[in-house]
């Protein structure tokens, strides 16, 4: 009776693919995330440049202790942060200076700016600083000055 009758293909339920309007707010949620997300993380950069300053003048410290320790004095301004790398010539001789030296390369801060060493300091034996993110004396939030005195 129903024997005549045409059948319509049926369409699968399950569909491997997504459709325009799926993906569309695929793409919305994730750029939302993204919003909200991403100037957190962008901020924080900075923060860690400070962090990574703060260190270096940390292990450049210990470098110069150890310096001292052998040779009874800190380097003075002219023979500057070099006198840990390679022995050093001039006023105060480096008359125990260790082979192969207190560190292997000078460090540059995370703004790739040399460190200031000036001996004797303000402060005591010696000033060890970076002039921050602008490179100059003064500035505020990362572009400060960082010094062994703010550690």
């Amino acid at each position: 009776m129903f024997e005549n009758r045409k059948q319509v293909p049926s369409f699968k339920k399950n569909k491997a693919a997504f459709t325009l309007l799926e993906l569309m707010v695929v793409l919305v949620i994730l750029g939302a995330l993204i919003g909200l997300v991403a100037p957190n993380i962008l901020g924080r950069s900075d923060d860690a440049k400070v962090s990574v300053a703060k260190t270096q003048i940390r292990n450049l410290m210990a470098a110069l202790d150890l310096y001292k320790l052998d040779n009874g004095q800190y380097p003075s301004t002219a023979q500057g942060l070099e006198a840990l790398i390679t022995k050093p010539s001039g006023f105060p001789e480096a008359k125990n200076w260790k082979s192969g030296g207190y560190m292997q390369k000078r460090p540059q801060d995370p703004w790739d700016n040399d460190f200031l060493y000036i001996s004797p300091g303000s402060d005591g034996a010696y000033d060890l600083i970076s002039l921050g993110a602008d490179g100059r004396e003064g500035g505020s939030d990362d572009a400060a000055d960082i010094s062994k005195a703010d550690l």
